[in-house]
């Protein structure tokens, strides 16, 4: 490299015995590009889980405060301490993560089990040099961030509960959990019966209890400002991509209308806001005016409406994961988690345009989606006509499905949301499922 254009630093270099001068916010000559992520507070509370009798505490640090059970994300390390009142007679202690995916298949009687986490920590064992257990140990476990199963490699999934009722139904279970094992061949086995179902020594004390693992994701780009509207329609940009269907005409006079939905590009969104959209509906005057009593704003109720434009989610499981006669055997289920809202942006000639936003619904939705082993979640956008009265309608039925992601937290500038100008409304966050808690 030449060195020909390099400064002279001569009689500009400072005094080494000077320190360079250091502010917490930017001069007026200096600009913030980004504010590391590392500022933002880890949680500083514990989570404790005592055995009947007290003489056994495990607890987790590192949580919120009041959390009904302890919650953990990608690659995390579960930690914590054992904390023992009496320890006479205990010859090890030990602890150990464990994670399980659970598929059933009702009525066909189908059953896999996937071992998603199998982690141990010898914490103390008795010897000729520790003769004696303390009464504290603590531990620090870390979650991996695949699991393998059937030779093939899968993302760790979040914690997970979903169940289709009816024949053919299934039950699919993702479930975590971290557990102590205090060995004492002399004492009473607590509990007695899953001594020795766990392949432990009788006389072994257990405690356990499950947590939530939660994996944490952001969109890598803000939703888009809308589509400016002028007199021939929504004037298209790159961030916005449209997909265009056909509403066929049932007559021969009067022409089909082409329904174009735009949608961000990216087609990422966070599961706690809003989707927004864009339609245009362009044919002849005829066939928009046939099509009126149709429009998305024609009918309030949303179970009568005829356009509509949902979330939807289908769950699948398959448990024998083979094909039958041409067809797989697996099973599956479709939940609408969102509902569009339509105004009215204009019209033209040629032409009617709505804009509207989707309003997940929280309750239905805990999780994005994800796949591991024979059970898979998947979202998408369902853009649908169907009119009450398929038989009279002036048109048929349109229904256009586009695949689309979620994610559990909302882009920020930075990624981290601290220093942007709204920087309290980013911090908020999603709350992690529960066991047993639905979709």
């Amino acid at each position: 490299m030449s060195t020909v254009s390099l400064p002279s630093y001569v009689g500009h270099a400072p005094s080494l015995n000077r320190t360079p001068s250091y502010s917490a916010e930017p001069h007026d000559y200096e600009q913030r590009i980004a504010l590391a992520d590392h500022l933002r507070p880890r949680p500083s509370g514990d989570f404790i889980k005592e055995s009947k009798g007290g003489g056994i505490r495990l607890r987790l640090t590192a949580q919120e405060d009041n959390v009904t059970l302890p919650v953990y994300g990608t690659a995390d390390h579960v930690g914590g301490i054992v904390e023992l009142s009496k320890t006479e007679g205990i010859t090890s202690v030990e602890v150990k993560i464990e994670g399980r995916l659970l598929i059933k298949e009702i009525a066909e009687g189908g059953t896999a089990v996937a071992k998603l986490v199998l982690d141990t920590a010898m914490l103390w064992f008795k010897d000729s040099a520790n003769p004696m257990c303390p009464q504290s140990l603590g531990f620090s476990l870390a979650l991996p961030t695949t699991f393998t199963y059937e030779d093939k490699t899968y993302p760790l999934p979040p914690t997970f509960d979903v169940k289709l009722s009816g024949l053919p139904g299934f039950i699919a279970t993702i479930d975590y959990s971290v557990t102590a094992v205090i060995a004492k061949p002399n004492g009473v086995p607590i509990p007695k019966v899953k001594s020795k179902a766990l392949g432990i020594h009788i006389g072994t004390s257990i405690l356990s209890t499950p947590f939530v693992y939660f994996p944490r994701s952001r969109p890598a780009q803000p939703i888009p400002l809308p589509l400016q509207h002028d007199s021939t329609g929504f004037q298209d940009t790159p961030d916005w991509k449209m997909f265009d269907s056909t509403l066929r005409s049932k007559s021969k006079t009067r022409p089909d209308i082409t329904a174009k939905l735009y949608l961000p590009t990216s087609r990422i969104f966070c599961m706690t806001m809003t989707i927004p959209f864009h339609l245009t509906l362009e044919s002849s005057a005829v066939s928009l005016a046939a099509f009126l009593p149709l429009s998305p704003t024609a009918n309030t109720i949303p179970t009568r409406r005829v356009t509509r434009v949902q979330l939807m989610r289908q769950t699948t499981v398959d448990v024998r994961n083979t094909v039958m006669y041409g067809v797989k055997t697996d099973i599956w289920r479709v939940d609408c988690i969102g509902e569009g809202t339509f105004k009215r942006a204009g019209d033209g000639p040629s032409h009617i345009s709505y804009t509207g936003e989707i309003t997940l619904d929280e309750k239905a939705i805990k999780v994005p989606a994800f796949k591991a082993a024979g059970l898979s979640v998947k979202d998408c956008i369902l853009f649908t006509v169907t009119p009450l009265d398929v038989g009279k309608a002036p048109f048929s039925e349109l229904r256009e499905v586009i695949p689309v992601r979620l994610t559990t937290d909302s882009w920020t500038p930075n990624g981290a949301g601290i220093g942007s100008e709204h920087a309290a409304a980013l911090w908020d966050s999603p709350t992690p499922p529960s066991p047993n808690s639905p979709k």
